[in-house]
């Protein structure tokens, strides 16, 4: 009996193992397994959810959130695809990105795992920031859209479409918008667009483009890495977790 209890009791914590100055989180949601990372300088030190690109969690994100460890805030890197699953091809980052743009209340619940689970690791939720990079950034909106009650919404060369049924009326918190001009995937149609339905919800909001800046623009070591607006808009982020989070 004893032993069935352990068991029981553990399997609602999340998972940890060390994975750099991180841990390796698992959690599930709605019985499904996913692996995030969680890092922090402190324990009362204000979260940052950041949510992936269409790779999964990979490498990158998790140099993101050390970088952010670096500046004082706690780091939860969710995992939007499930445990293992990092696509490489084209089709398959297009077959697990559209699943969840086709099923947004997935989506909204696979964030709200994240958060919980991050929570559940010690986590200040109740000061918390969501920022991603290309499909998570179109994620970050969507969690906006839905209410999420969290102080800051943040997105990096990301999907900025809203999609039809779906408003800014129930969304709180100050947004980030940072967009290469030279983004040919999401045009600067969509940039204005964006900005007009933030004005129009009255959502205090900063958005910038960066000259020349294709899609992309912030990751490390592709053919789409701009260093001069990579560092600009990384300074930009600082700032307004500075001015939004810091106590």
């Amino acid at each position: 009996m004893i032993r069935a209890l352990l068991v029981a009791l553990l399997a609602t914590v999340p998972a940890l193992c060390l994975a750099g100055t991180g841990q390796s989180a698992e959690y599930s949601v709605n019985n499904q397994s996913y692996e995030g990372y969680f890092v922090t300088p402190a324990p009362d030190a204000p979260l940052v959810l950041l949510l992936h690109d269409w790779d999964g969690l990979t490498d990158y994100e998790i140099q993101r959130a050390d970088m952010l460890a670096g500046m004082g805030y706690a780091v939860f890197a969710a995992d939007l695809f499930g445990k293992g699953v990092r696509p490489t091809t084209v089709e398959d980052k297009r077959q697990h990105t559209g699943e969840l743009y086709q099923d947004r209340d997935k989506l909204r619940a696979l964030m709200q795992g994240a958060l919980r689970s991050a929570r559940g690791l010690g986590a200040d939720t109740d000061h918390a920031v969501a920022m991603g990079y290309c499909f998570g950034g179109a994620a970050v909106l969507e969690l906006a859209r839905s209410g999420a009650d969290l102080e800051g919404f943040v997105t990096f060369h990301g999907g900025l479409s809203t999609p039809e049924g779906q408003d800014y009326s129930k969304a709180k918190g100050r947004y980030l918008i940072q967009h290469g001009t030279a983004d040919g995937h999401i045009t600067m149609d969509h940039f204005g667009a964006l900005a007009n339905e933030l004005e129009s919800a009255g959502l205090p909001h900063t958005m910038t483009t960066y000259g020349g800046a294709p899609h992309a623009f912030t990751v490390f070591g592709q053919d789409s890495y701009r260093e001069q607006a990579d560092e600009s808009s990384w300074a930009a982020f600082g700032r307004f977790l500075d001015a939004t989070l810091k106590r």
